[in-house]
């Protein structure tokens, strides 16, 4: 990682700051052109669903904005490893199907290359 800590928080914060508001223009210009988010949910054993790029990107926050609205991340946490950035939150929404609550802790494993996220690797409490 060639980036200071401190250059890295403030993407980390902006982009947080961008999946608050939902808002994917935001989200895309912190992220490299070849971009990699694997999603902790999905059918690609043994990593769930993995999107590359923007357009894959777009679709998994559309997506995700018909399962659950208002998702909203708090309690986080950054931990630098190595060539690594891992950081925990809670989720909080409302699920549209039946507007019961959604409140769920995750982690983030990032890698940021020349200043972008590269990559996103995601696991999430799965609640039954």
């Amino acid at each position: 990682m060639s980036q200071s800590r401190d250059e890295v928080m403030a993407l980390l914060g902006r982009f947080g700051k961008a999946f608050n508001r939902g808002d994917v223009d935001e989200i895309l210009a912190c992220v490299t052109d070849d971009f990699v988010w694997i999603q902790a949910a999905g059918a690609e054993a043994p990593d769930g669903h993995i999107c590359r790029g923007a357009l894959q990107v777009r679709h998994a926050i559309a997506a995700r904005a018909e399962l659950v609205r208002d998702v909203r991340f708090s309690e986080t946490a950054v931990h630098f490893a190595d060539d690594r950035v891992i950081g925990t939150f809670r989720a909080t929404g409302t699920y549209v199907a039946n507007g019961a609550p959604y409140d769920v802790r995750g982690v983030d494993i990032y890698i940021v290359r020349d200043g972008l996220i590269a990559s996103k690797d995601s696991y999430g409490k799965q609640i039954t």
